[in-house]
């Protein structure tokens, strides 16, 4: 567990810059320049990454039950994903109107993501990795909102045939993922 929360601190710490120290991080990017900023940014990424998938990795091997959810939670958990995926989407295909309403559609999705997989799991290692996912998400979204506020960001508004692409890659990516990509990866096949 040691190396599950050490990702999570080093992997959401950097993620929360922004949320923390938004002027500290706009002073240091200007001063240190836009490209170290992101290659200082990316290998802390990458270390905390290495570190939850290892720490979640070990803690899977000894599972601390904490509770054991109906199976009714892991048909939620399947909806939920799907969203999340059709919000992750919306975040890099432009002109859609989910990213036009909702701002900031990528951190949603993982707030939805984070939720599913705390209805459809029992045990420590997923409270403590999907619980930390689901609270900085929230932090994070908050911030976001309030960025654009102060700064007046308003979103141009989608339209219907980004909207129908974003929703189909979302649905695809989920079935890809769903089917395959998450048994294969994970070793959990939730549809299987």
């Amino acid at each position: 567990m040691t190396y599950l929360i050490l990702g999570l601190i080093v992997f959401l710490g950097v993620h929360s810059v922004r949320i923390v120290a938004d002027d500290w991080r706009t002073k240091t990017r200007a001063r240190i320049g836009a490209l170290p900023w992101k290659g200082l940014y990316s290998v802390a990424s990458l270390v905390g990454i290495g570190l939850i998938v290892w720490g979640f990795g070990l803690a899977r091997q000894q599972p601390v039950q904490l509770w054991s959810p109906p199976v009714a939670m892991r048909h939620l958990a399947s909806l939920l994903t799907l969203i999340s995926f059709v919000l992750l989407a919306a975040a890099y295909v432009p002109g859609n109107s989910i990213k036009a309403r909702l701002h900031h559609p990528m951190v949603l999705g993982v707030k939805v993501w984070a939720l599913a997989h705390l209805l459809a799991n029992g045990n420590i290692a997923h409270m403590v990795l999907f619980g930390s996912f689901l609270v900085w998400a929230i932090f994070d979204f908050r911030a976001a909102r309030q960025r654009d506020r102060v700064a007046g960001t308003s979103y141009p508004r989608g339209s219907a045939g980004a909207t129908a692409i974003t929703a189909g890659v979302g649905v695809g990516a989920w079935v890809v993922f769903a089917l395959w990509l998450h048994g294969l990866l994970m070793g959990v096949r939730p549809l299987g």
